[in-house]
């Protein structure tokens, strides 16, 4: 699903995609680590990637779990077309916003969305999307950057101001706040720093059973 807001960040990433990995490879491996350290598949179990990008996470989850059912949307034609080089025809990717997922309700056992959440103008709506495709009990997990950081706090400023693509990060406490107003259950947000620079949050929850 198209939408005019997104439209720089479109043209911002489809100049990006050749050398996306290479330019930002830590921080890339941190996000994929951190996200596998808190999904907790099991075979047979659905997951969607929001905001998929080239794909590192889900050719990562592919190789080590051969028995779960990958997807992956993001808003990018070129990243997904690396994505598709990487993953193979096994993967289902799709073009689409967080805010509108291509997806039927309770179809998926996780999903997961790294760097991606300081992109999207209607996070609510993001959330609501997220706990409708997820069956009950099913996890979402979120990998992003903190607020709660000053570097962090800083670069939201100047990213504000000078990349039209960006939206806003958030402080932990916010993100919480978001999940639990999306119906979101057993909450819970860690905050960490990768190097100097980057300071992160994971916010866990599922969706409880109905």
């Amino acid at each position: 699903m198209k939408h005019y807001r997104y439209d720089s960040l479109r043209r911002e990433y489809s100049k990006l995609a050749p050398r996306y990995d290479s330019r930002w490879a830590k921080y890339i491996d941190a996000s994929v680590r951190e996200s596998r350290r808190w999904l907790a598949l099991a075979t047979g179990d659905g997951v969607l990637d929001v905001g998929c990008g080239t794909g590192v996470l889900l050719a990562s989850l592919a190789r080590e779990m051969p028995g779960v059912r990958l997807a992956g949307i993001d808003l990018s034609c070129e990243m997904l077309e690396i994505a598709r080089h990487r993953v193979g025809p096994n993967v289902e990717l799709k073009e689409a916003s967080a805010e509108a997922l291509p997806f039927s309700d309770s179809e998926f056992d996780a999903v997961v969305s790294t760097s991606v959440f300081h992109y999207i103008r209607e996070p609510r709506r993001a959330l609501g999307e997220m706990h409708r495709i997820l069956k009950p009990g099913g996890r979402v997990v979120i990998v992003d950057w903190c607020d709660d950081y000053l570097t962090c706090r800083l670069c939201n400023v100047f990213l504000q101001i000078f990349d039209p693509g960006h939206f806003r990060t958030y402080r932990s406490d916010e993100c919480r706040e978001l999940l639990v107003g999306a119906e979101f259950a057993n909450v819970e947000v860690e905050r960490y720093k990768i190097d100097w620079l980057w300071g992160m949050m994971t916010a866990t929850a599922i969706r409880g059973q109905e």
